[in-house]
């Protein structure tokens, strides 16, 4: 598979703050977004709250002039920090960022696999992480179930 230099340096980065055990969700300069931008913190400048997909001013100003940041557009460096956040545990809102309790290295690797998904989404390539086409497994989506069988059923 074919990937772009800005997925390999960001795959490369992500994995060595993995590894060294610097990824820190709430560090600017070490979270998702700080790492791939080599421990800056300039990103947070293009949204009011941390973990919102909505540029503010210094964003869309950035976005509109076709600025890009180790490859990626502003907004795109937005998606990335969000989906690193809810795959941390994080709920987000539109006026919110709401923290787990705890993170561990399991969340942290949890955040890091919603981070490669989104990556590879961004440069409309396969997810690296799923593993069901090597295994001949494909999840089925769930089904609206209406039996009257059923219904009461507890899963």
């Amino acid at each position: 598979m074919k990937t772009s230099i800005r997925f390999e340096n960001a795959i490369a980065k992500l994995y060595t703050a993995f590894q060294n055990e610097t990824l820190n969700p709430e560090d600017c300069n070490r979270c998702a977004i700080g790492t791939i931008l080599d421990n800056k913190d300039s990103w947070r400048h293009m949204t009011d709250i941390h973990g919102s997909v909505q540029l503010n001013y210094v964003g869309l100003v950035h976005q509109n002039l076709g600025r890009r940041f180790n490859g990626y557009s502003p907004l795109e460096l937005l998606k990335i920090e969000a989906s690193f956040l809810k795959g941390c545990g994080y709920r987000l809102g539109k006026h919110f960022c709401h923290k787990p309790d705890c993170i561990d290295k399991t969340i942290l690797f949890n955040g890091l696999c919603e981070v490669v998904a989104t990556l590879c989404q961004l440069d409309h390539i396969d997810n690296v992480m799923d593993c069901s086409k090597l295994f001949g497994h494909h999840v089925a989506k769930p089904r609206n179930v209406t039996s009257p069988v059923l219904e009461n059923c507890e899963f």
